[in-house]
């Protein structure tokens, strides 16, 4: 559902982006750093949503590819210490076994001194 509303929001922007560009058709001057140039105000405003959209879903991977990075890591550990999801088992079951209980407050229960 949430993939539904990211695409429709999509569209929406895209539509207005559209409609917006296509109102402002004049010529404008863009200064960059060592030149200046005159094109159509449609293309400045496209040029600029496509490097957005570029820009934003360029991080998007990025972002991505460091999880996956880190769930490969984090399944290594897992398997190094005999924890490895096996189909239909709880991993969480084991390792809730062998963390210590809680006391009455929500404290962590105090483990005796060794003598």
């Amino acid at each position: 559902m949430k993939a539904q509303w990211s695409i429709i929001a999509a569209l929406l922007f895209a539509l207005i982006t559209a409609v917006f560009a296509v109102i402002n058709v004049d010529a404008v001057q863009v200064n960059f750093l060592f030149t200046k140039t005159e094109s159509p105000l449609i293309l400045v405003i496209l040029v600029s949503t496509l490097l957005g959209g570029l820009t934003v879903g360029l991080f998007g991977i990025v972002r991505q590819y460091k999880l996956q990075r880190r769930i490969r890591e984090l399944d290594q550990k897992l398997a190094a210490l005999g924890l490895k999801e096996q189909e239909g088992s709880d991993v969480l079951v084991k390792i809730a076994a062998d963390k210590p209980s809680q006391g009455d407050e929500g404290k962590p229960a105090r483990l005796p001194k060794e003598r």
